[in-house]
């Protein structure tokens, strides 16, 4: 899990950056929206939802835009788009595979904007399963290491999460990301609630079961593809199962 690892890491890190920029907004606006149409408008009884609304807080998302979100998503309020969930199957350079999750109301726009970004930044489209064996679905809940005024580290992690379900802790630089089963996800981020620890994040991934390790010149490309994806509006989420050796990926950071 090396190189989900190091993944999850330039993503968290990336995710930080794009939260301060607003980027995020409107794709974590529509994940409440969809949370709240598909199990409700109230938070405490729907744990999608819950997790949704905690993940916009923590981009700084106003509550105002929150509020609003549930509302349209759960009928309260006119106005809810008809998003649909499709999921993208393809190859970036190198041969790594691609998931590519889209969350549209417009399945021909999602499909046309995904095409051509793939093919222009070398990539290519599969067709449905072609690459989606070689990922799992799991529960991720990343925690900042720095908990207030203490820091936490691994042995505080599996503690609190071991018995909930937890399968892997991973080190991400400055936060811990914890695997589990995607049914256990609800109950390994109530166990860190109940262990009195903040979390960033807590939703369902695809974690990629086989790596290709990439050399500089493919990483760059694989990344150029990756973002060039992740900026179309109708694109929530790129997994990949490519694996950049630590100093590709601090030469990428830097």
């Amino acid at each position: 899990m090396s190189g989900h690892s190091k993944w999850a890491t330039t993503k968290h890190k990336k995710a930080v950056i794009d939260a301060r920029r607003g980027k995020l907004f409107a794709k974590l606006i529509k994940n409440i929206e969809v949370a709240a149409r598909m199990g409700g408008g109230d938070p405490t009884g729907n744990p999608t939802l819950y997790d949704a609304i905690q993940k916009a807080k923590k981009s700084s998302v106003p509550n105002d835009n929150i509020d609003r979100a549930v509302k349209r998503g759960s009928g309260a309020e006119a106005g809810g788009a008809d998003y649909q969930t499709i999921m993208y199957e393809g190859y970036g350079p190198g041969g790594v595979a691609l998931l590519i999750e889209c969350l549209t109301d417009n399945r021909n726009r999602a499909a046309m904007e995904v095409r051509t970004a793939t093919s222009r930044n070398g990539g290519t489209l599969a067709d449905p399963g072609s690459v989606a064996y070689l990922f799992t679905r799991k529960g991720v809940v990343v925690l900042p290491k720095e908990q207030g005024d203490r820091a936490i580290g691994e042995d505080d992690v599996l503690e609190a999460t071991l018995e909930a379900g937890a399968e892997e802790v991973n080190d991400l630089g400055d936060a811990f990301e914890v695997l589990s089963e995607a049914t256990d996800l609800l109950a390994v981020r109530s166990a860190v609630q109940e262990a009195g620890l903040d979390y960033d994040s807590a939703e369902a991934q695809w974690v990629p079961s086989m790596e290709v390790q990439v050399d500089a010149d493919g990483a760059a490309k694989v990344m150029r593809l990756v973002e060039a994806l992740e900026d179309l509006d109708d694109v929530q989420n790129v997994f990949g199962n490519f694996d950049i050796p630590d100093d590709v990926l601090e030469a990428l950071d830097a």
